[in-house]
């Protein structure tokens, strides 16, 4: 009954049994990366080493500072995320634990404010259930944006509070982190997944989320992944909706969805090499421009089948390699792309002609 003795209609009732929970979660709207995120630190896979220090870590509280390193999509964060889920529990995590993604707030001014802010605040009340030692742990991701005036502001807030907060920095290239920053840490390092933990990874989902996999589908998604299981997994993702309707997917469809060069173009390419017909050349280089084709996708690949081309002596592949690095370079500092890949395949060409 509602204020007027009306009765609640369904929708109002279910409204107000919304609002009481909480927000109402529909399992179809989480990305499949968030939704099949490690939820324990054993669901963690191949990386052996690092789960077995972090369970003897749990089990005795005795948590140092860390540093997470190595390629994207190996598990970094969801690797501590896990950790702090099991030591606090997922209540007490909301308070106890502070995440950053140090990409966006890199400054000093938030090392200064937000994290020496949680870092001297007092540890809030523990969950019986669970480990929950007596401290807070900050979690940096992506460390290595970080400025170098906001790292060595950090170090001295790592030193004052460590009785009552442990720092975890997450980060690609551990050589942008500073030695004194570094050297307060327990190094971890997170390799690549290998192919057929990943592919069984992917094909797993697949048939988790009823998506049909033709043979080589799974394979291809983490070929073109390298390595990377999360973009392996959105784009397991995105390639569903094209199936949803009772279609299968299959590798051609792979490769046309995640933008990887089809083979017999980058070969093309190549073949270009053989002889010194500019307008060959000039003629391939436009067919890329009209495809649409990045650029630097367009170097990745040549580069890979320049390096394992037989006709090529080691000096010729590395001062094709040499010229490959600064058209990447010119691409990174905005230069136009048919001009910079003109250059590189004329430099390429005349490279490949001296024996």
């Amino acid at each position: 009954m509602d204020f007027f003795g009306r009765p609640k209609t369904a929708a109002a009732t279910e409204k107000g049994a919304t609002k009481g929970n909480g927000t109402k979660h529909d399992d179809r709207l989480v990305p499949w990366v968030e939704k099949y995120r490690p939820k324990k630190i054993d669901d963690v896979t191949a990386q052996e080493e690092v789960v077995q220090v972090l369970r003897k870590s749990l089990e005795t509280k005795n948590l140092p500072h860390l540093l997470f390193y190595g390629p994207p999509g190996t598990g970094k964060t969801s690797t501590i995320l896990a950790l702090t889920r099991e030591m606090y529990g997922p209540e007490a995590a909301k308070t106890r634990v502070l995440e950053l993604n140090a990409s966006d707030e890199r400054g000093i001014s938030v090392v200064r404010e937000k994290v020496k802010n949680f870092a001297r605040s007092v540890v809030s009340r523990a969950d019986s259930r669970y480990p929950s030692p007596p401290y807070k742990i900050v979690i940096l991701d992506e460390a290595d944006s970080m400025t170098m005036d906001a790292q060595a502001a950090l170090r001295r807030i790592m030193e004052k509070y460590s009785r009552i907060t442990r720092f975890c920095l997450v980060c690609n290239y551990v050589s942008r982190i500073i030695e004194p920053l570094a050297s307060r840490c327990s190094k971890f390092r997170f390799k690549s997944l290998p192919r057929e933990q990943a592919v069984a990874r992917v094909q797993h989902v697949a048939s988790l989320e009823s998506v049909n996999c033709k043979e080589g589908a799974a394979e291809a998604l983490v070929d073109c992944a390298e390595g990377d299981l999360r973009r392996a997994m959105m784009s397991l993702q995105s390639a569903s909706r094209m199936v949803q309707n009772g279609g299968a997917l299959d590798e051609a469809m792979v490769v046309e969805l995640v933008g990887v060069i089809p083979s017999p173009v980058i070969e093309g390419l190549r073949a270009c090499w053989i002889g010194t017909d500019s307008a060959r050349i000039q003629e391939a280089v436009d067919e890329l421009i009209y495809c649409g084709y990045p650029a630097t996708r367009v170097l990745s690949q040549l580069h890979d089948l320049a390096m394992e081309d037989q006709q090529l002596n080691s000096l010729q592949k590395a001062k094709i390699a040499m010229s490959m690095a600064l058209t990447d370079k010119a691409l990174c500092d905005g230069a136009d792309e048919k001009l910079q890949l003109l250059d590189m395949m004329m430099q390429a060409s005349q490279i490949a002609q001296k024996a």
